[in-house]
């Protein structure tokens, strides 16, 4: 039997964290929430089921894209989705 899906939300924002998870809840997602890529990271995380993590690009500490290059590095192949309230063009590309 295949594991459910996992969403991982990673954001040190608690309004956005909690916002997300009931979105994707309430669309029938099973969601996890974590304060910061460093607790994601600590969670033990290894891809080896299904799902995918929504992360902020910007966050004290280690960055979204931190995050991205620490699963790439690690081959935890799990998408990665990148969010923010504050990008500007270079940001984007």
């Amino acid at each position: 039997m295949t594991a459910a899906p996992e969403i991982h939300v990673v954001d040190d924002d608690p309004a956005v964290r909690d916002s997300l998870r009931m979105l994707l809840e309430a669309s029938g997602h099973t969601v996890k929430v974590h304060a910061d890529a460093e607790s994601f990271i600590a969670a033990g995380l290894n891809g080896d089921g299904p799902g995918c993590v929504v992360a902020d690009v910007r966050m004290p500490g280690m960055s979204g894209l931190d995050l991205l290059r620490i699963l790439q590095d690690r081959d935890i192949d799990l998408p990665l989705i990148v969010i923010t309230g504050h990008a500007d063009v270079s940001m984007a590309v």
